[in-house]
C-alpha cells in the first residue's frame, strides 16, 4: 500500500468514525467517486501532501430545505470552499437542461452563501495534472491569511507574501531577484522559514531547489 493510499484510508475512516449524520455516514461507508479519487491521488495530495481541513461528500442544505453534497468541502478555519469533480462522459453530455439549470441555481445559492468554488474537469486530472495542481494552489492560497506573524523581519515576512502570490513552487534565484538580495541571503531566509514550518521544501535533497507554502 502506498503513502496515498494509507492515508486516504485513514482519514476517510477518521471522517467517519466522527459523522454523526446518519445521511454523510451512509454516504461515506459506500466510498468516493472514482473521479474524486483520481483527483485526490493526481492533484490535491502531490500539491498538498496531506488532507487537513478537507472534508468528503459534505453535506450542504438548499434552499429548498433539501440536502446537497459536495464532492469535498476545504474548509480551513471555518471558510468554506467546494470543490466538484466534473465528469465527462454520456452522462454530461446529455445532460438535459432542467439538470443544467439545476446545477447552475446550486452553485449560485451555495455562492451566495458564502462559498467558493473549484471546478475540475475530469479529463484536466489525467491529461493536465500539472495545471489542475496550480489551480488547487492558488484556490489554497484564497483561505490563507494575508497577514504574517508579527515576529519575522521584513525580508521573511514578504517572502511568504511572494509564495502566496505564486501558482506554483518556487526556486531561490527567484526570490533573489524579487527581494534584490544575494543568494546566500535568500537561502538563508528561506532555511529560517523552514524550520519555522511557514514553507515546505518541495524538490532537492541535497542542493534544496524549489519551495513553496505551507498549506
Amino acid at each position: 500500500m502506498s503513502r496515498f493510499e494509507q492515508l486516504l484510508e485513514e482519514w476517510l475512516q477518521t471522517n467517519l468514525e466522527l459523522e454523526s449524520n446518519p445521511r454523510r455516514q451512509e454516504l461515506l461507508s459506500k466510498g468516493l467517486g472514482h473521479g474524486t479519487v483520481e483527483f485526490l491521488r493526481a492533484v490535491w495530495f502531490p500539491a498538498v501532501g496531506n488532507f487537513n481541513h478537507l472534508f468528503p461528500e459534505w453535506e450542504v442544505r438548499d434552499f429548498n430545505n433539501g440536502y446537497r453534497y459536495l464532492d469535498l468541502a476545504y474548509m480551513p478555519g471555518g471558510a468554506k470552499g467546494g470543490i466538484e469533480i466534473q465528469g465527462y462522459g454520456p452522462h454530461a453530455r446529455d445532460l438535459d437542461i432542467r439538470r443544467f439549470k439545476d446545477l447552475c441555481r446550486r452553485h449560485s445559492l451555495l455562492t451566495l452563501d458564502g462559498w467558493t468554488f473549484l471546478s475540475i474537469a475530469y479529463p484536466s486530472i489525467t491529461d493536465e495534472p500539472n495545471q489542475c495542481q496550480q489551480l488547487l494552489l492558488a484556490f489554497i492560497g484564497k483561505f490563507i491569511a494575508s497577514d504574517v506573524p508579527s515576529e519575522l523581519t521584513w525580508l521573511e515576512a514578504e517572502t511568504l507574501r511572494f509564495s502566496r502570490r505564486l501558482l506554483r513552487p518556487f526556486t531561490p534565484l527567484e526570490l533573489t531577484n524579487h527581494l534584490r538580495i544575494t543568494n546566500r541571503h535568500a537561502r538563508r531566509i528561506l532555511h529560517e522559514l523552514v524550520e519555522q514550518q511557514l514553507l515546505d521544501i518541495v524538490s532537492g535533497q541535497q542542493r534544496i531547489r524549489t519551495y513553496q507554502i505551507r498549506v
